[in-house]
């Protein structure tokens, strides 16, 4: 990748964060989303925030793959990021889903 297509994707990726943070219901992101990913992309998508509620809930790795069919490395990554000191995802679930 080029640095000017890293920039334009990251420029890309910025201005789709800020229009789902404008987005005034949970109806528009979801009909937003839905325009720009295709089914198999929203439910890998799905199952990743899954798996990380579940390891947020104390779940083992091993039977979040086997509830959700989903492969251990993208199990793992979630893993890595719920346990980072500044974990967006850990702020966001203590925000929302008190354990």
């Amino acid at each position: 990748m080029t640095e000017t297509q890293e920039k334009l994707f990251s420029d890309s990726f910025d201005e789709i964060c800020a229009i789902l943070a404008a987005c005034s219901s949970k109806e528009s992101v979801r009909d937003f989303l839905e325009c720009l990913c295709t089914s198999p992309e929203r439910l890998d998508f799905s199952k990743r925030w899954l798996s990380v509620k579940e390891l947020y809930s104390g779940t083992p790795q091993r039977k979040i793959a086997q509830k959700f069919n989903m492969s251990l490395c993208k199990i793992t990554r979630g893993s890595k990021e719920l346990n980072k000191k500044e974990s967006a995802f850990k702020k966001i679930l203590d925000e929302n889903f008190k354990k």
